[in-house]
């Protein structure tokens, strides 16, 4: 008798794990298919293609009614369809506001307004300034940044486990003849590894001295008033003159947005056996005076030396784990020998991450002089 009820509870318990993976397994599919419509909004904006944009041809092109694709949407966005397309249309207004001499009522009906007052309207509910006065006075505003339901950084669903100048400093240096008399190239597999001289510059950010991850930080950023990933990276996206900046409509380094760590005694022990601040921010020019967000910390970065280790792009769901641990093992195993070089482990020097899937992984690490 208390076999058999042990077996019928065991059998109980593998129905609700089959049931849970098969309830996991939908919701991913869900997350990866709104990610999809996600994307098309963006593309169909700047086509102008507003056929396109409507929910009834969202909600064909994934095979369901308008009723559920809409309950679906918000579940898994946290806001109504329709809002979140007028937010997309409002970031994309804004940046023409700000970067151009375009007429706003041109501005407002290319992008799906009825007249200047109703854009008037819609951009002051937005960000709290008109249209008119932010050309004048471009402060940094939240603006509501790509959705990620399915985030490449938070989730895990079927992984297989700068010489002188700024925009192409991290692209076009690759055998760069900057520090010269160094063998400055060891390819490891993937991995290309070079050093750079990288300007001095600003980094406006802001940081964490616990975290320990991309996760982790957002985890712990959220709990303090105006730092959310959300609000940060809303900001982030509103200001002008980003260096690393590519026209990208990701919350990542294609858009000018980077984890960075910084050299900091009271950081944290990380896995390289160094104290560390995590960071993420966005790198700008030397002279930017523009407003700095309370809630972030406006750092003057000293021209300096530094490694670069580059993967080139990658799938995410089936290689970010193991790009990562080539370009872990690249810099484990880095022959500093013949370079004259070392890493500089001074308090305030800074390395930056960064994670475009389309373009490249990089770590850009700083380095110093062997004394000898």
């Amino acid at each position: 008798m208390v076999e058999m009820e042990r077996q019928n509870l065991t059998g109980i318990a593998e129905k609700k794990t089959v049931s849970l993976a098969a309830e996991n397994s939908g919701v991913h599919e869900w997350q990866r298919m709104i990610q999809a419509v996600i994307a098309r909004i963006d593309e169909s904006i700047k086509a102008k293609d507003d056929d396109a944009l409507s929910l009834s041809k969202a909600a064909e092109t994934l095979g369901y009614s308008e009723f559920h694709f809409s309950k679906k949407f918000r579940e898994i966005s946290g806001m109504a369809f329709r809002d979140y397309l007028r937010y997309r249309r409002l970031a994309f207004a804004l940046k023409e506001i700000r970067d151009t001499k375009r007429s706003i009522l041109d501005i407002a009906l290319e992008y799906g307004f009825s007249s200047h007052e109703a854009f008037t309207r819609a951009f002051k509910e937005a960000y709290s300034v008109s249209p008119k006065n932010y050309r004048k006075n471009p402060v940094p505003v939240v603006l509501r940044t790509l959705l990620r339901p399915f985030d490449c950084y938070l989730l895990s669903t079927g992984e297989k486990t700068m010489t002188k100048t700024h925009s192409q400093d991290l692209q076009d240096l690759q055998g760069s003849q900057e520090l010269q008399g160094l063998e400055n190239t060891q390819n490891s597999g993937d991995v290309k590894t070079y050093f750079v001289t990288i300007p001095a510059h600003k980094f406006l950010h802001v940081r964490n001295y616990e975290s320990i991850g991309y996760f982790d930080f957002w985890e712990k950023q959220s709990k303090i008033p105006g730092q959310d990933c959300q609000t940060v990276c809303g900001i982030l996206d509103s200001i002008k003159e980003k260096l690393d900046d590519e026209g990208g409509t990701e919350n990542d380094s294609g858009s000018g947005q980077l984890m960075a760590f910084l050299n900091a005694p009271e950081g944290r022990i990380c896995s390289w056996g160094i104290p560390l601040a995590e960071c993420y921010g966005v790198r700008l020019p030397a002279n930017w005076n523009g407003t700095v967000p309370e809630q972030m910390i406006l750092s003057d970065i000293a021209e300096g030396e530094y490694i670069v280790f580059e993967h080139g792009p990658f799938d995410f769901e089936t290689e970010n784990q193991a790009v990562e641990a080539k370009i872990e093992a690249a810099m484990k195993n880095f022959d500093w020998s013949k370079t004259g070089r070392e890493l500089d482990t001074t308090p305030g020097r800074i390395f930056y991450f960064y994670h475009d899937t389309k373009r490249f992984w990089k770590y850009v690490r700083p380095v110093r002089k062997v004394e000898k």
